[in-house]
């Protein structure tokens, strides 16, 4: 099979690769399309690869959709579509085959489109992230949000917090094309520019006279991301800390001026982990219901022979894309 794989840090190549096997418990998933998580950009340029897993086929692919070729489980019988739920660091998807352990799959709604339930795994992470961020008490439904960073995680988000009847959603991203579709899903202010040193945190204050946002989700993954979140939550207001660290080991956070406005923070972990994949379950239905669009996640796509230059183009924030995505030789048959 063709697969792409990383051979050293912050390089990307595309080779071929003896097809693996289902063992006991798994599947073989013939895969259509992949896309690229802002985690997999950490793992190959930033640091946070694991060396046992460089050289792998298809790592560290984790978002991918296909079709059951082989299966020693009757839960998953061959021809059956599939979304992948890897966990992040053990992903194999940007690779024609992958064996997964059932534990791991969805099985796909009929009628739609398998390239169309792709975002479903992104979306999950969300609705999961959610959970979590609006058992706290004091988010009002109908109050102030606040999202730090408009890539695929940040629009859905968006929709998301909308549909909860948050009335007001301010979305902040460094893109002036990713913020047009946080305006164009719904978000009532935008900012453009890094969260730390733009008028984010001005915009979100101005838009609730003073009192700051009732949550604020940093979906971007860096300090002054998270400096600012700090700024824009009102006081006893909630964090949800959903963006990925911006490097490996210890980083700085205002812990003094969060302990000063007594803010509960929620750092969002696991997803693929939650009995029953319930929150991809959920996102699939969303989809399929129409009730989350995902247009704006499937503009981009490149070849899997291209991949390298996917994955370049998902270092440079899509240039605009709000998901970069891989077609595999079956996706484009």
């Amino acid at each position: 099979m063709r697969a792409a794989f990383v051979p050293t840090p912050g390089r990307v190549e595309v080779g071929e690769f003896p097809t693996p096997a289902a063992g006991a418990g798994e599947v073989l998933v013939e895969l259509a399309h992949a896309s690229v998580c802002g985690s997999d950009i950490r793992k190959v340029f930033d640091g946070f690869h694991d060396p046992e897993w460089l050289g792998t086929p298809g790592w560290p692919g984790h978002e991918g959709v296909g079709v059951v070729v082989d299966s020693h489980t009757p839960a998953f019988p061959p021809g059956t579509g599939v979304l992948t739920v890897l966990p992040g660091r053990s992903g194999r998807c940007f690779a024609e085959y992958v064996a997964i352990d059932a534990a791991h799959v969805v099985p796909l709604p009929e009628g739609v489109p398998a390239q169309r339930l792709l975002p479903a795994q992104q979306l999950g992470t969300t609705v999961f992230a959610l959970k979590r961020f609006l058992r706290h008490p004091g988010t009002r439904g109908d109050g102030c949000a606040a999202v730090i960073g408009a890539g695929s995680s940040g629009l859905f988000f968006v929709q998301q917090l909308l549909r909860r009847g948050f009335t007001t959603v301010v979305a902040c991203d460094l893109n002036a094309d990713r913020l047009r579709e946080a305006a164009r899903l719904g978000a009532t202010h935008t900012v453009l520019g890094p969260a730390g040193t733009s008028p984010f945190v001005a915009q979100v204050l101005d838009a609730t006279d003073g009192r700051g946002a009732d949550l604020v989700v940093e979906a971007a993954g860096g300090d002054d991301c998270r400096r600012a979140a700090v700024e824009a939550a009102r006081d006893a207001g909630m964090l949800g800390l959903f963006g990925y660290p911006q490097r490996p080991g210890d980083a700085p956070f205002p812990v003094d001026r969060a302990f000063r406005k007594r803010l509960t923070m929620e750092w969002v972990n696991g997803a693929q982990s939650e009995p029953g994949l319930a929150s991809f379950r959920t996102a699939l239905d969303l989809i399929a219901r129409g009730e989350i669009e995902v247009d704006h996640c499937l503009r981009t796509a490149y070849p899997l022979e291209d991949a390298p230059a996917a994955f370049a183009a998902a270092r440079a924030q899509g240039h605009g894309a709000a998901k970069v995505n891989v077609v595999l030789p079956a996706g484009a048959a």
